[in-house]
Formats: C-alpha cells, structure tokens, sequence
C-alpha cells in the first residue's frame, strides 16, 4: 500500500533509514524493467507521428470554434515528440549512441529544442535532483537571493512561481539552452552541432510556413501548439519535485536516494494525456534510474510501490494541486521546505 503523505501532515517527506542507497533501490526493480524492446520504442515513435498528423488535419479542418481543441490535441501530441527525444538524450530508446542522436536530433528540431544542450543540462539535472542551489531545474530561491534580484528579474521568478508557472519551460529554454560558452570546452562541439540544427530548421521552416500561409498561419499552425507543449512541458517538470512538503536540501545533507525516491512525484493525468505523453508523469523510477525506457516505467513503478511504498508519493493532476504549488512553494525554507512571497514579506 501507498504510504503517501498529504499535504496537511507537519512531516517533511525524508527517508526513514539514512543508510538506505540509490543503488539499493535500484537493485530492488526486475531486470526487465531495463530492458530496451525496438519494436516498443519504434511503434511509439511512429504512433507519435501519426498523432500528430492527425492534430494538423484537424488544425486545417476545423471551424475557428473548435480549434482550441485542436490546438490542444497537438501540442500535446508535440511534447510527446519530446518524450521521445527524452528517451534518446538518456540512451533508452536505441542501443547505439547514434541512432539516439539522430532520433533525439530530428524529434526535438520541430520545437526548437538544441537536443544536445538539453541532454548534457538535463542529466545535470539527474545527478544534482532537488540539490539547493545546484539543481538546474525550478530551484527556489531564498529569501536573500530573492531580494537581491534585479526587479525585472524579480516580478519574472514570482510569476513563474505562481499562476504563470506555465510559461516557466520556455524562460528555462530560452535561457540556458542556447548559449554554448557556458558548456564545458569537452561538449561544445555537440552544442553548437544541435543549435546550428534548429537554427537551420527555423530559418527554412518559418519563412516558408509564413509564405504559403502568412503570419496567421505561423501563429496557427507553429505557435499555438508550440505553447500547448510548454504548458506541458512546465507542469510536467515543476510537479515532478515541487510539493509543500518536499524540500530542496543543502549539499552537505544532500542524499541521492531521498532525492530521486522520496523527491520525485507520480503525478495521474486524464489517459489521453498520459498516450500522447508516453507516460512521462510516471517520474519516480524515472529518477531511480534513466536507463529504464518510457514503455517500461509503469512495470518499475509498481515495483517500486511494492518495495518502497513508503515512499511513493502519488498525486492527481487538479486544479486544487496547480494551486498548492503556486500559492506555497515560492521561497526555500530550512524548516518546512518552502514559505509563500506572503510569508516572506510578513517576515521581513
């Protein structure tokens, strides 16, 4: 049985046994829970394409009425071209480093995604998970930090802290993704390979998009579902560790399992969501280990509520979830992993 802790409960979510490893945990899971199935990997891929065919017919065919519909079917149909990518920057998805790169490459290109840049930062991510001040991917600020941001700075963080958590993918992308200097000297080479590929693939795609169909049809056909996909590509990634009583810890008390077991969040979706998605909310033994592929977190993630149920933390995407994280988990706390910019300010 699921041992998750709800919100109300004074407890900081922490492992009970110090001693307990990653490697502990990762042991516990089935040995076919690694275990890589081309033709599973292929069909999801090829199942993708088609999803997302079938979401521009019915771009082009539909009423004005009924193209927020469509608009939404897409996009995420288009983050799943993400998850596949996901897979091939982890080498999960192929056997050699090649076709990963190439798959990764080709699937990330249509969102202006340099695969490379997001490869090497994301399992940065992996390695660093729920680190303070270490961690790349929605670290809260302290209330020092905070304060001394520039106020343009500022008024962002506390919007993409709040109710505009939505847009916090793109700041993320368009921040960190592009700037091949602050890699190291080792990557630079595949850095500047993947920004060179979307460049390219926008120079071409955009002027002729915007030619046959005019700015409208940039707008209609590239843009919108573009956001669609960074609303779920921004809610994916800040529920994945982000709840009220899920704390960011110092590096000198950070502990690799309590990060990726007891940091991470499942998260249930509506199920057409989850298909398209290749069930990327399934999080937690994605974080145990990144070598398990998207078709096999399901098997690792009952084995995990199994041997560690304790631990598994299992939410449901709502707006009362949405709403916790944007109202609470603004600033870091030492004792109760977040306060609110209210909180703050009342301290201060």
């Amino acid at each position: 049985m699921t041992a998750s802790l709800v919100k109300s409960d004074p407890q900081l979510r922490t492992l009970t046994d110090p001693d307990i490893t990653l490697q502990d945990v990762i042991k516990s899971l089935p040995k076919e829970c690694f275990k890589q199935n081309a033709v599973k990997a292929w069909t999801g891929a090829i199942i993708n394409v088609l999803m997302v065919a079938l979401g521009y017919v019915a771009i082009v065919n539909s009423p004005w009425y009924l193209l927020p519909l469509a608009w939404i079917f897409t996009g995420t149909a288009l983050t799943g071209f993400f998850v596949i990518g996901h897979d091939a920057g982890h080498r999960s998805f192929a056997k050699k480093r090649w076709v990963n790169d190439v798959v990764g490459h080709l699937f990330m290109m249509p969102l202006i995604y340099p695969f490379h840049c997001w490869r090497i930062l994301h399992n940065f991510h992996h390695t660093h998970t729920n680190e303070l001040d270490v961690d790349n991917a929605w670290r809260p600020f302290d209330g020092a930090e905070y304060e001394s941001l520039d106020p343009v700075i500022r008024t962002v963080y506390e919007l993409i802290r709040g109710y505009f958590w939505w847009v916090g993918s793109i700041v993320h992308w368009a921040n960190l993704h592009f700037n091949w200097t602050t890699f190291d000297e080792k990557d630079k080479g595949d850095v500047k390979l993947s920004i060179g590929v979307v460049v390219l693939f926008a120079a071409i795609a955009f002027p002729t998009l915007i030619y046959f169909t005019g700015i409208w049809g940039f707008v209609k056909f590239w843009l919108i579902p573009w956001m669609v996909y960074h609303f779920w590509m921004s809610t994916f990634t800040i529920v994945h560790h982000t709840a009220s009583d899920i704390p960011f810890q110092p590096t000198e008390v950070w502990n690799a399992a309590e990060a990726q077991l007891v940091g991470s969040v499942h998260c249930k979706y509506p199920g057409w969501v989850e298909f398209l998605c290749h069930d990327i909310n399934v999080h937690i033994p994605h974080h145990v280990s990144t070598a398990i592929p998207s078709y096999n977190l399901r098997m690792a993630h009952q084995s995990l509520k199994e041997n560690w149920g304790q631990y598994v933390y299992e939410r449901e995407f709502n707006w009362a979830l949405m709403k916790e994280i944007s109202e609470e988990c603004h600033l870091y706390d030492s004792e109760k992993a977040y306060r609110s910019f209210k909180e703050h300010q009342a301290a201060s």
